[in-house]
């Protein structure tokens, strides 16, 4: 593998980003970034067996080629690769994560769904490659985190907390990653665990609503890219914190923050909140 090395001009060399699920609307989205940073360059792209991309060049759908093939072997794709950006599933990231931790590439894990027991083998494998993990890589979005955090110590008497989200019709986990980021937030900030609080369904005769809890409502339809609310309902007045998304471009910006982050990190797992300065 090559080293990033300054040239003889005195500019350092692009963080080479390989890309995970590179067919896909996420990382295409990802494959664009990269190839508009000036700072970034190209290095792989990933796609499981099978794929009818694979062979093709990754960029092939912007209409120019980069001259990196999809593949589907992982040591091939990250043979040259510094860090991986990863948007795919639980199962994927983790056997990405084996891979790059053999060859010291580090990885931005933008993948939601994991249990418990894959959170802690990621935490397990960052003692030797450095990891950046969020639920939501937009920088808004942990902007929206931070601002919850102030609304809930605020609002901790008299009101009730709703957290509504929609997604495309596409996504298979739900609650959705952020949605119970933004409910671990605002349970931490009222001295609560969100395991115990959490309202996650309500159907047939439920009883009245115990100010405790902290309600999910949950959307899947269409092409929506991603949408949150949390909803503070007190008497005769409701404040909503809320974002949403209307292209993926946000997620991608993100994650090229997170990755150049971790070009100076040899190990460790960081969060978003790291790679913004707030921790």
């Amino acid at each position: 593998m090559t080293t990033n090395a300054s040239s003889s001009t005195g500019a350092a060399a692009p963080l080479r980003i390989a890309i995970a699920g590179a067919s896909g609307r996420m990382g295409r989205m990802l494959i664009e970034a990269v190839l508009q940073a000036d700072d970034c360059q190209l290095a792989g792209a990933l796609d499981q067996p099978g794929s009818p991309a694979l062979g093709q060049d990754a960029s092939a759908f912007l209409g120019r080629p980069s001259g990196v093939p999809i593949v589907s072997d992982l040591r091939e794709g990250l043979a040259q690769a510094q860090v991986l950006i990863d948007f795919t599933r639980p199962e994927g990231t983790l056997a990405h994560l084996q891979v790059c931790r053999e060859l010291g590439v580090k990885l931005v894990v933008g993948t939601t769904g994991f249990s418990d027991e894959q959170k802690g083998q990621i935490s397990e494998a960052a003692q030797d490659v450095a990891v950046v993990m969020a639920p939501n890589m937009s920088v808004g979005v942990n902007v929206v985190m931070r601002l919850l955090d102030m609304a809930a110590r605020a609002l901790n008497q008299g009101y009730d907390i709703e957290i509504i989200e929609a997604h495309h019709r596409h996504k298979v986990d739900a609650p959705s990653g952020t949605a119970l980021k933004m409910g671990e937030v605002v349970a931490a900030a009222l001295g609560r665990d969100l395991k115990e609080c959490a309202v996650y369904g309500r159907e047939g005769v439920t009883g009245e609503r115990d100010p405790s809890t902290i309600g999910f409502a949950t959307v899947r339809g269409g092409d929506i890219i991603g949408d949150h609310t949390v909803l503070f309902a007190g008497t005769g007045e409701r404040i909503e914190v809320s974002h949403k998304s209307s292209s993926r471009a946000g997620y991608a910006q993100g994650s090229l923050r997170a990755a150049r982050f971790l070009a100076d990190k040899p190990s460790g797992l960081f969060g978003m909140d790291a790679v913004l300065g707030w921790a």
